[in-house]
């Protein structure tokens, strides 16, 4: 049982390495794809809210890892 869990961690551990970062893209995600869908927002409105937004994530989830791994060196 425990190497099954040792498995499922690792596997989970390839495709998610920033938990923060899976979580509000999947967010960012839905609620475009709801202002898409019952908000009549124009499609390539929402493409490019979704490409801003996915890139603000990834600006700050970078700039949080950068502090945190300055941090350990000091």
């Amino acid at each position: 049982m425990k190497i099954l869990r040792l498995v499922l961690k690792e596997l989970v551990g390839m495709f998610v390495d920033d938990g923060s970062l899976a979580l509000l893209a999947l967010i960012l995600i839905a609620l475009v794809t709801g202002a898409v869908k019952f908000l009549a927002l124009p499609p390539l409105a929402g493409g490019v809210l979704i490409l801003v937004g996915c890139l603000a994530i990834l600006l700050e989830s970078t700039r949080r890892g950068a502090r945190g791994g300055s941090k350990g060196r000091t």
